[in-house]
């Protein structure tokens, strides 16, 4: 019975924790070639 609950709770956190990465990633990037504004990445428009 309780690997029947463990499991979905390890998988939302593991899921959770997937989203925080990959944001981390988008702002690391986003810094490279624009800014980060209000969650979003304003780049100054150039395809470089």
């Amino acid at each position: 019975m309780f690997g029947l609950l463990r499991l979905p709770i390890l998988m939302m956190i593991a899921f959770i924790v997937g989203v925080f990465f990959e944001r981390s990633n988008q702002r690391e990037v986003c810094e490279t070639r624009g800014q980060w504004e209000d969650g979003l990445c304003v780049t100054d428009g150039t395809n470089e």
